[in-house]
């Protein structure tokens, strides 16, 4: 097996700049995928809870297989297009495990404009 060697440097200062603007982008990208997990927000969602309803990521973890990851898609959709926030674009798709099968899910969230679809 032939072994790679790496040319790259963790102490030159370019190396070290480009790892702090990665990390700061990617801290971004975390603080953003975590403000769009929340929905259309507190009062909706506390609202939608005392319907006893589940919210859409839970409807989720509910149908896939216990432990098995989910690999959302679209968490970005509508993201910057409309004056007011649109989290998802109201719908939450990805890739789960159902009964061992990768399936594509997408279901509606109704936190976010009641559900309908942008």
């Amino acid at each position: 097996m032939t072994i790679l060697k790496s040319s790259v440097n963790p102490h030159d200062p370019t190396f070290v700049q480009n790892h702090k603007n990665m990390s700061m982008l990617v801290d971004d990208l975390r603080d953003k995928v975590a403000t769009i997990s929340l929905g259309g927000g507190a009062a909706l969602k506390e609202r939608h809870e005392g319907r006893g309803k589940l919210f859409v990521r839970d409807r989720i973890s509910t149908l896939i297989d216990e432990g098995s990851p989910f690999l959302e898609v679209s968490q970005f959709a509508a993201f910057g297009v409309y004056e007011q926030a649109i989290p998802c674009a109201g719908v939450v798709a990805g890739i789960g495990r159902v009964k061992g099968i990768e399936c594509m899910i997408i279901a509606n969230d109704a936190t976010v404009k009641g559900g309908t679809y942008f």
